[in-house]
This record gives C-alpha cells, structure tokens and sequence, in this order.
C-alpha cells in the first residue's frame, strides 16, 4: 500500500480563508520579533509575515541585533504587552545563548501568547482549557483530523517531548480520548512503542529517523521535523520508505509547517476576542 499524502499547505488555506473572513472588519494586530540572523528563522518568520499580511493583518516586525542585551529584549516584550494595536506576538526561537529562552516566555502576557508557550497557555492545555492552545501541537491535530481516521481508542505514540510540541500534542490527544504514549530520547527500544502506533506524531529534529520497520501498517504519521542536509530539507521521517506502509502521512516540507502558520493567525485572531471579552 502507498500512503495518502495530508497536504498541509492545501488545509491550511481553508483555515487561512476562515480566519480572513472572520477578520474582515476588524484587522488583528500581530507583532513578530526575530533576535539575529538566524537563516532558518528568517524563513519561518518571513512566512508568517507574508501570510499575515495577505489575509489583511496588522503586522509589526522586529528585528533585533544577536548581541541584544536580555533586558533590552524583555523591554521591548513589555512593550508589545501594553501596546493595544497588537492583539498578540511571538518572539522566534531560538534565541541566542546569553538570553534566557524561559524567561522571555515567561514575560508574555497569556492573552497575548499566540504561539501558546507560555506557562499559562500549557496549564489552561492541561485543564482542558482551549483558549491559545500551542500553534504546533494544534496543526498536528487538525492535520489527524483531516484524515477521518478516529482518534479515539487509538494508540497514539508521541516521540518527543519538548513543551512546544510533544508534551501539548499529547496533551491535546489525550482530549481526544486516544491512548497517549510519549517517547523520548531515554526510551528504550523505541521501536516497540512506534510499532504499535494507530497515530504517530515525530518532532526530535533528527533526520529521517523513523524507518519503515518502525511503523505499523496503515498508521497516520505526521512528521515536525525540519532538517536541513546535503541533500535539501528532510522531515524526522524517511518519507520515501515509510509512505509504503502507512495510511496517512505528512511531507516535508508541505505538511505540518503551513498549517502551525494557520493555527498562529487564528490564535491571533481569538486573542483579539479575548481582550474584547467575547466568546469563540
């Protein structure tokens, strides 16, 4: 069997649509700040600006020097907290070494964590509290959705568990009623918990390390990684071979990027209810 390829940049642009339509009027405010010149962020960060804009955001961007001072950083977040323009922002990772990654986090206003990494933000996922739910962990949800498969009683295996996306994609399975099973880099024969995995989500930034022996027959596998090597931009799946035993599976590039872009202008979007005191 050949898998069925979940397009992710074709699922994106209905969630993209709804959200363009939903803010017609009313023109959301989204700030981005990148620190240096990291090449993979300047992509990430200039996509989600050029999408942004197309669906008719308020769009500011910030780029700051890499030898910014940490305080200097945390000045400019207070800032964007306070500014009513702006209905939520992210501040791209990784940062540089000499800035506390956790602190600057944890200096964003929850009401304004579109990208739902704030502590707040996972501890309203663990109390089933869905406002700003993490941008990544949602796009793997949707793209599972988008298949019919249905989640629950499934087994589900999340290999990873670094709080951007393994630990709230488990999370957010677990609200679906599958049977949730993270591994990670102390997991002993990862292959036996991959194996038997109805639902296979894959974010450790390791090159094609999901190998076709490690998938179970007609499995839904979407792959976070985004690896740059020799031979151009893998996923943490080897695509090629593992496509000829799973049900489903996601490209990369094309799959679970577009969409985590998606769920961020959403989430934008519900932050600019949120402060208006309305419901979604």
């Amino acid at each position: 069997m050949t898998a069925k390829i979940i397009d992710g940049k074709a699922l994106s642009l209905k969630f993209l649509n709804d959200v363009r339509k939903k803010a017609a009027n009313v023109k959301p405010g989204l700030a981005i700040v990148i620190v240096g010149n990291n090449p993979a962020s300047e992509i990430y960060v200039g996509l989600k600006e050029k999408k942004s804009k197309e669906i008719g955001f308020y769009v500011e961007r910030y780029n700051l020097d890499e030898n910014v001072k940490q305080d200097e950083l945390l000045k400019l977040v207070d800032e964007l907290n306070q500014n009513r323009k702006i209905n939520g922002f992210i501040v791209q990772l990784p940062l540089p070494k000499h800035i506390d990654e956790n602190l600057v986090i944890d200096s964003i206003l929850p009401h304004k964590d579109v990208d739902g990494f704030t502590p707040v933000s996972l501890g309203n996922l663990v109390n089933d509290n869905n406002l700003l739910l993490p941008a990544t962990a949602r796009a793997c949800l949707e793209l599972i959705k988008s298949t019919g498969v249905e989640i629950k009683g499934k087994n589900a295996v999340v290999v990873g568990r670094s709080n951007i996306v393994g630990k709230p994609t488990a999370l957010l399975l677990l609200q679906e009623n599958a049977t949730v099973t993270v591994c990670h880099s102390k997991t002993k024969d990862l292959k036996e918990f991959t194996k038997n995995a109805d639902i296979l989500v894959v974010a450790v930034g390791k090159a094609k390390m999901l190998k076709k022996n490690m998938v179970k027959k007609g499995a839904v596998v979407i792959d976070v990684g985004i690896n740059r090597t020799a031979f151009g931009i893998v996923g943490d799946v080897d695509f090629e071979n593992v496509k000829e035993v799973s049900g489903f599976i996601t490209p990369v590039p094309g799959g679970v990027g577009p969409m985590t872009i998606a769920m961020l202008l959403d989430n934008t979007l519900k932050a600019r209810e949120l402060r208006k005191g309305l419901k979604f």
